[in-house]
């Protein structure tokens, strides 16, 4: 496995010297939109059960997968299916399907017009459960991350609490699976991109592919050891700090034909900011290059740009 241009960060520190692992973990955004953190203290067992569930789940035949797929919401809850997601600015669909699993919302919430119920799926037994339980243990490390973050920017501690507290936030369990002979000329596992949302948490795949394109236009291995978390930057906190933690984009290459007959899963956890935040450029790093944008404006015009909505 490639060495990783990141080095992680342990949380360990995050009680014990909280100003300490902001200045590290904000060092590594700064330079390259990219961090591993180890110690996430997610718990271990949730992980592996989703992983065991989620590996049924994509086993099931392609009709059934599709039955669970969501009548709306632009595929942010149920089942996408392979060949659909498309990178922006890309003409060649990713070679990957995925499940969506969002935040419950109670009858009635100000929110549900824009974030539609989650897709029951009954077909493999403790599935929804575990999706729930990920979903939460991500959504809480993400909220501490986002403290270390403002910490490093010079902001309030709890900056960021208020405006993810009801995040359209989005926990993805992905399956690329084997590649044969038969595949689309040009196609890789996804496409070159950068994330729409805030923050990314990403729980490392059991096998390579991931590559960052750092500031002299070089793709690096991100390689996370066991037990650690990648997390990168995205669109909407690019767009807010002004570049200075840059999105930097990313994709996952193909395996080399020894790995090409294994499949690849992973679970990145999308936090986004609450529908109703404005996307204000802070005045930071230079001239301010951005308009204000709703949070949910912003999402929906860049579902459409990768054929989602």
């Amino acid at each position: 496995m490639p060495d990783s241009v990141i080095k992680p960060v342990s949380m360990k520190t995050y009680d014990t010297d909280f100003a300490g692992f902001s200045k590290e973990l904000g060092g590594w955004f700064e330079a390259f939109g990219f961090a591993i953190v180890a110690d996430h203290g997610v718990d271990q067992k949730i992980i592996d059960t989703t992983l065991e569930k989620a590996k049924a789940f994509f086993a099931l035949p392609v009709d059934v997968k599709k039955s669970y797929r969501s009548p709306v919401g632009a595929g942010q809850r149920g089942y996408t299916a392979f060949g659909v997601e498309t990178a922006k600015d890309h003409t060649i669909a990713d070679l990957k399907e995925f499940w969506h699993q969002g935040r419950d919302l109670p009858d009635g919430h100000r929110f549900s017009s824009v974030m539609p119920p989650n897709v029951p799926m009954p077909e493999i037994e403790g599935f929804d459960s575990s999706q729930k339980a990920m979903f939460e243990d991500f959504d809480l490390l993400g909220k501490r991350i986002l403290r270390a973050i403002a910490t490093y920017l010079e902001l309030p501690k709890g900056y960021f609490d208020d405006k993810v507290d009801e995040g359209n936030s989005i926990l993805r369990t992905l399956h690329y699976p084997a590649l044969g002979p038969d595949v689309t000329p040009g196609a890789i596992r996804a496409g070159a991109h950068g994330d729409i949302n805030v923050i990314t948490l990403l729980l490392g795949a059991e096998e390579p592919g991931l590559q960052l394109l750092d500031k002299s236009g070089q793709w690096q291995a991100v390689t996370a050891p066991e037990g650690c978390v990648v997390i990168n930057i995205g669109d909407m906190l690019a767009r807010l700090t002004n570049d200075r933690l840059p999105s930097t984009v990313h994709r996952v290459i193909n395996p080399e034909p020894e790995r090409a007959r294994f499949a690849r899963y992973s679970s990145p956890f999308f936090l986004h900011f609450s529908p109703d935040v404005l996307i204000e450029t802070l005045p930071m790093n230079g001239p301010i290059k951005y308009e204000p944008i709703n949070a949910q404006d912003f999402l929906e015009q860049r579902l459409r740009e990768i054929k989602l909505a």
